[in-house]
């Protein structure tokens, strides 16, 4: 997917309300995952499973995400992590 005519979000605009469900695309552009919801300054990522099921949930700062929206109004985020990188960490507990 090519993101350089989407639009980054400003930081008003990083709420559950708009970042639930948005789909995270890892390094090699691949989707690595999808938030399942805010816990303070983190975003918490649910990573493998299939359709919701059997997922990892992990928490990430929420300063290592690139959110925008793309032209149809989608939200999502880009990282540098992959997705293995990202089913290596501490499983998150509320």
């Amino acid at each position: 997917m090519d993101h350089t005519h989407h639009t980054r979000l400003s930081g008003n605009e990083l709420t559950s309300d708009i970042l639930d469900g948005a789909t995270i695309y890892g390094a090699d552009d691949e989707k690595v995952g999808k938030v399942s919801h805010l816990h303070g300054s983190q975003v918490v990522i649910d990573v493998g499973g299939f359709l919701g099921i059997g997922a990892k949930p992990v928490a990430v700062p929420a300063d290592k995400l690139d959110f925008m929206r793309d032209e149809t109004g989608d939200v999502h985020a880009v990282t540098t992590w992959t997705k293995a990188q990202l089913k290596d960490m501490p499983e998150h507990q509320d």
